[in-house]
């Protein structure tokens, strides 16, 4: 038996003056971060590198498109990832204070 779940679709971003520049920077970031770090594997990765670098760029073009012209559509990856990641490291600091008392 197959069960489908139903997800509203997510509403239309609030668009202000500057958000399509910083749209098409945050889209060109990640992307280039991935072809960085694919750029910095081990001498022996093989296929990896060839095919996360295509995948870096199929991505950047898909995203810079969405930032510029449908910009109401895109959504920031940092501000994602930057909540995740201040989250940890403010886990992190309570855990650090905790033990150091």
């Amino acid at each position: 038996m197959w069960i489908l779940l139903w997800r509203e679709p997510r509403s239309d971003a609030l668009v202000w003056p500057g958000r399509r520049a910083l749209a098409a920077i945050d889209a060109l970031a990640w992307p280039l971060l991935w072809i960085v770090v694919a750029r910095h594997l081990p001498e022996p990765a093989g296929v990896v590198e060839p095919v996360v670098i295509a995948l870096a760029v199929l991505s950047v073009t898909a995203r810079v498109n969405r930032a510029l012209w449908s910009n109401e559509r895109y959504w920031f990856t940092t501000w994602r990832w930057g909540r995740i990641v201040a989250g940890l490291m403010l886990i992190g600091v309570v855990m650090k204070l905790a033990v150091s008392v």
